[in-house]
């Protein structure tokens, strides 16, 4: 459990001397409970309550690291459970399977399917980060075989997928420089599941009938000098997805709110052997509740775009919008007679005004005023978007060194300040579409 400010406070020299820069050692303990101070401030310390105070410190929820180089992976490190509360760290690892059935052209057709998962959004570069090679042939050789072939073929961190300790062996050998994440343990192999993930020093997933037996088998493998593991919850006994949600839900509040220790560990959830549709749905949900990995069997943009679309939503700071930096942006190869508009600097308002420019093949400039990462008629009715901003950004940027004519277009939606907009700037104001899909319209024939 965690420790109170109270319980800091015994362990502290009681000496108020005010080094730490707090008035009383109680006021300094508080602090420390509250994680905003840090037990180095305190010079006077004892080493034995530094002992004690480091393992109450730790974090509820370990890091793991798979994977190697610029295709290492994170998970874990999570710290509340609504992401409004902080944010959430450690975004969900989507990965994909590969049969160690497959060989010969149906291997590289599934490579090269799964290395094209890779899509750009809101000027984000997103994709799969891991393979999960499945022991499907039951075969070692085999395993190890297409564990080596896959590693060769692509650049994603690598799950191997086996009850068998021997496949286990045989593939991580093989691949142990890459750091794989070895899947999985149960209560029957957890010794040599164990010795196998010690001896290639890569992070071991643990997985059992239910939370309470988990518990017991991660306290197992952490005796056997295994530190980084990783959860797979138990579907319940009739594998429904309500209750591996329910399970992902205890494991985050046990190990948050509870800080039991044997539970705090990132998690990993198959959702394989459904229809895409299906896939789709409940790796989501997944995504949702806190499972730090989803694999997945399918291979169809059109269902790992939206899952990763979900990521990306779910990890996002929500405090801090996804903004674009502010400045003045060419479409095409725009000159002094080209049409200027401006926007805010919301990513998504700013990359959607960005295509639909690009749809309507007139070079164009893009004025970005910085709203603090809101969109258009958000930051106007906080007044982080008004004649004052627009002038000082138009100022700021030069844009009367880029165009001669004179002429601003303006969001639709914020036409009641094109009057005060004018004044302040004496350019003329043109009043766009209200909405942005029917730019390249009003550009090819209302500006033209």
């Amino acid at each position: 459990m965690a420790l109170t400010g109270l319980d800091i406070f015994k362990l502290l020299p009681k000496t108020n001397c005010k080094k730490c820069g707090k008035p009383t050692c109680l006021a300094f303990a508080m602090a420390l409970a509250q994680k905003r101070a840090k037990l180095e401030e305190c010079p006077d310390v004892s080493e034995e309550a530094k002992e004690k105070l480091a393992a109450a410190a730790a974090p509820p929820m370990l890091k793991v690291q798979f994977g190697s180089g610029d295709n290492q992976v994170t998970i874990g490190q999570e710290t509340v459970c609504f992401r409004h509360e902080e944010k959430f760290h450690s975004p969900t690892v989507i990965g994909v399977t590969v049969s160690d059935k497959l060989n010969g052209a149906d291997l590289k057709n599934r490579l090269d399917s799964i290395n094209a998962l890779q899509f750009e959004r809101i000027g984000v570069k997103i994709g799969v980060q891991a393979v999960a090679v499945v022991n499907d042939s039951g075969s070692a050789e085999t395993f190890a075989q297409t564990t080596e072939a896959v590693k060769k073929e692509c650049d994603y961190a690598l799950i191997l997928v086996t009850k068998s300790p021997d496949a286990l062996a045989a593939a991580a050998k093989k691949v142990k420089d890459s750091v794989p994440l070895l899947a999985q343990a149960t209560p029957e192999t957890a010794q040599e599941m164990a010795k196998i993930a010690k001896e290639n020093n890569c992070p071991l997933v643990a997985t059992a009938d239910s939370l309470e037996a988990l518990a017991d088998l991660t306290e197992k493998i952490k005796a056997e000098g295994v530190e980084d593991i990783v959860l797979c919850p138990p579907a319940g006994t009739k594998g429904e997805m309500k209750d591996l949600l329910k399970n992902l839900s205890d494991i985050r509040i046990l190990a948050l709110k509870k800080v039991f220790r044997p539970l705090g560990y990132p998690t990993i959830s198959f959702v394989t052997g459904v229809d895409d549709d299906t896939q789709m749905a409940s790796a989501a949900s997944l995504i949702c509740k806190y499972s730090g990995i989803v694999v997945v069997d399918t291979v169809e943009p059109y269902a790992i775009l939206p899952l990763l679309t979900v990521v990306m939503n779910i990890y996002t700071d929500p405090q801090k919008p996804v903004q674009v930096e502010p400045k003045v942006y060419s479409i095409g190869e725009p000159d002094e007679n080209s049409p200027l508009m401006f926007t805010t600097n919301f990513s998504l308002t700013y990359y959607t005004v960005e295509s639909d420019v690009e749809a309507s093949r007139v070079p164009s400039y893009i004025l970005v005023v910085d709203t603090e990462g809101t969109s258009v008629l958000t930051a106007y009715s906080g007044d982080k978007l008004n004649e004052k901003t627009v002038a000082e950004a138009m100022a700021k940027y030069g844009v009367e060194n880029l165009v001669k004519h004179r002429k601003l277009i303006i969001p639709g939606y914020v036409a009641v300040m094109s009057g005060k907009l004018e004044e302040a700037t004496n350019w003329e104001v043109l009043v766009g579409p209200r909405e942005c899909s029917m730019l390249p319209k009003y550009l090819q024939e209302v500006w033209n």
